[in-house]
């Protein structure tokens, strides 16, 4: 009987610590919109894992010196990033985002875009930090 209890405890802090990496994620995710917008790109470099693959819902697949040199050279500049909905499920030291949002922006030739995006974010924990690993955006109507 004295085995329940320890049982139930387990689970609870399980739950907790599960909890908060999603919370952690989360936050993470929203933040790095923020820094795009913000053009606060060596915050961003610092959470893209080196093997991160960018797929934008153009069908550009990028690495992360090619997402860094984009946003960098203005061939990318986000204006307003707002998150619908999110999503964090968390597999061990993984945690995979999925969200909605609209983005805006402009590009080299000032021309402006406005996109509803689907998107799927990966992110691996790497010692004690989260990083992305991969991100894929498919246009939506909304």
């Amino acid at each position: 009987m004295k085995l329940l209890p320890s049982i139930c405890l387990i689970l609870i802090g399980l739950s907790s610590f599960a909890q908060k990496n999603e919370t952690t994620v989360d936050q993470l995710h929203r933040k790095k919109f923020t820094w795009l917008i913000n053009k606060q790109y060596d915050s961003l470099y610092l959470v893209l894992h080196n093997q991160v693959q960018y797929i934008h819902s153009n069908g550009w697949v990028q690495a992360k010196k090619e997402v860094i040199d984009d946003l960098t050279t203005g061939k990318l500049n986000y204006t307003n990033i707002e998150v619908l909905e999110s999503k964090v499920t968390i597999y061990k030291s993984t945690a995979v985002v999925t969200g909605k949002g609209n983005f805006r922006g402009l590009m080299p030739d000032k021309s402006e875009f406005n996109l509803s995006l689907c998107y799927t974010e990966v992110y691996v924990k790497v010692g004690k930090q989260w990083m992305l690993l991969n991100r894929l955006a498919t246009k939506i109507t909304l």
